[in-house]
């Protein structure tokens, strides 16, 4: 898919119509860096970026709480977007040089409720069903994961994180499974087991920390050994209380005052496993409600002030990666506490039935009491009844360790399976990453007469990509070029396999490479791709061998910025 529009509508009068050709799309900002202290972040250069992310489902939030638009400004694009209905639409095509070719029409506005519009070809959606009707759209998938966004987060490449990363573009939080899943889905390698294998591992994180905390009490080794001294001591007693001569309903009554004591023991240790149970939960919520930063963003205000002034080009996205933490963390909240309404029924109903059986044993208790046995009679079976009580007791903690141990096993042989599938497309897995080392190589000699080679290694979390140099650490001009390197060269991979992709590349802060890449990459490499590579630059920082007026889409200043709000 290429990008064909991009529109921005306020009240249906048209703001904006930008089209997008093949090639080199530059945004450029009329801005003179050496007379503005803002070097020119106030002109809405990058939010075009942020506007095409939003239609692919971003929650637009950097749109209006990004420094580009600092104080004032913030809060003017923010009543301006939320105050109006701001319609913005973007158009995908399958091929730009066939006007036949099928399109995606995408629609949304910043307003919520009934006036909320989130529209793909006409049709609304509500913000689960979305992203995954993007995927089916674009890539032709319907499976759980990677999710959509994970897909064409290389894509979109605005926030700080992408443009420090390679290939770890996904929130700082991500796992590894994560990452081998989405690793997979850009070679295409897609397996129907990522999903499972994700929520497999979750579920034996919570199990493993659940038997840890049995363990804290007793081990298994000493429960079987205790048990087997219990059952020997029960031995004794009975055979002392069996030489008593007593009447048979007492015999009755004293064997169903030992059976219900039993399972009222049972039914305590399952009452404690599930307030355990419950506790972990709860504490795994409270860990997760601490991560929850409050930090207030204006006391930090001066430090990237000052920091701004010592690297004009620095990434002041603070407040944006604490809003994905904050969600990411209530996500993980909401899904640890699935379980809880089911453990407070467990746990009623548990209390109901030891009640009931508490108050037979009160009732049978009395009754011996009354029958007159003989005080040596009741001392052996005050004992029995302690035996019995700490038999239950044992019986149960074992259970409960052997049952964690047996859900542990399933579990970990589930994901053992999945990784022998998984691992069995190891050869497919060497052979695409060779072919996309073709490109990549090819790509990164070109820019800096050196050959930059992804590897897919194995460990025991599963598959990763990584990038090696031969120069070792990279500064961030070359970094950025070993970025664009990477993104083009997939695009030539993908369609060398015929692997659904979009060929559209949004890459902020161009100027940070060198003036040699830049002319490379913007004259020579990209026009050799089939691809759109979307630029938003300040014109005063490109070299000067560059002819803007060839690739430019959209020019902004002072008096003309994108949003034309004054």
């Amino acid at each position: 898919m290429f990008l064909k529009t991009l529109k921005i509508e306020n009240n249906g009068l048209l703001i904006r119509d930008l089209p997008f050709h093949k090639g080199i799309n530059l945004i450029v900002d009329e801005s003179i860096t050496q007379d503005k202290k803002e070097s020119g972040n106030n002109v809405g250069k990058t939010t075009v970026l942020r506007l095409i992310d939003f239609c692919l489902g971003s929650d637009g939030r950097n749109i209006y709480q990004d420094p580009e638009f600092k104080n004032k400004s913030n809060t003017q694009i923010e009543q301006f977007l939320k105050n109006n209905n701001v319609i913005i639409t973007l158009i995908l095509k399958e091929d730009l040089e066939d006007a036949n070719s099928s399109e995606i029409v995408i629609k949304r506005n910043f307003l919520q409720y009934s006036k909320k519009i989130q529209e793909i070809n006409n049709e609304s959606y509500n913000d689960d069903t979305f992203s995954q009707r993007l995927k089916k759209l674009i890539f032709n998938s319907d499976a759980e994961k990677p999710k959509f966004r994970q897909i064409i987060a290389k894509n979109v490449r605005d926030e700080k994180s992408k443009l420090v990363n390679t290939v770890k573009v996904l929130h700082l939080c991500t796992r590894q499974d994560e990452y081998e899943a989405l690793y997979l889905f850009w070679l295409g390698i897609e397996l129907d087991t990522n999903a499972r294998k994700q929520k497999l591992l979750q579920e034996q994180a919570l199990e493993q920390k659940f038997e840890n905390r049995l363990k804290e009490e007793s081990s298994l080794s000493l429960i079987n050994q205790s048990l087997l001294i219990i059952d020997r001591n029960i031995k004794e007693l009975e055979k002392k209380r069996n030489s008593f001569n007593v009447n048979e309903k007492y015999e009755v009554d004293l064997t169903k005052l030992n059976l219900i004591k039993l399972k009222v023991n049972k039914l305590s240790t399952e009452y404690s496993r599930l307030e355990m149970r419950k506790e972990l939960i709860n504490d795994s919520k409270i860990n997760l409600e601490k991560e929850l930063s409050q930090i207030d963003t204006k006391q930090i205000k001066n430090l990237y002030e000052e920091a701004k002034v010592l690297i004009p080009q620095i990434q002041k996205t603070f407040e944006d990666t604490l809003n994905f933490h904050n969600r990411m963390i209530a996500e993980k909240i909401k899904y640890i506490s699935r379980e809880l309404p089911e453990l407070e029924a467990e746990l009623i109903s548990v209390k109901r039935e030891m009640s009931a059986l508490l108050l037979q044993e009160k009732n049978l208790t009395d009754s011996l009491k009354k029958s007159g046995a003989i005080e040596e009679m009741q001392q052996i079976i005050l004992e029995l009844n302690e035996a019995f009580e700490k038999k239950g007791k044992l019986e149960e903690q074992k259970r409960l360790i052997e049952e964690s141990q047996n859900k542990l096993k399933a579990i970990g042989d589930q994901i053992e399976e999945i990784n022998k599938g998984i691992l069995s497309k190891d050869d497919l897995i060497q052979q695409r990453v060779a072919e996309f080392n073709k490109y990549f190589s090819d790509i990164s000699f070109r820019l800096y007469g050196e050959r930059f080679v992804v590897s897919a290694d194995r460990n025991e979390k599963g598959y990763e990509l990584n990038i090696s140099s031969i120069s070792g650490n990279l500064g961030t001009g070359k970094k950025k070029g070993q970025i664009a390197a990477f993104d083009l060269a997939y695009i030539q991979f993908a369609d060398s396999l015929s692997i659904k992709c979009l060929h559209f590349i949004l890459h902020d802060q161009i100027e940070n490479v060198h003036d040699n890449q830049i002319s490379s990459l913007l004259t020579e490499i990209v026009n050799g791709v089939n691809c759109q590579y979307v630029v938003p630059v300040l014109r005063d920082k490109l070299p000067k061998d560059i002819d803007i007026k060839q690739y430019e889409i959209l020019s902004l200043s002072e008096k003309d910025k994108l949003f034309k709000v004054k």
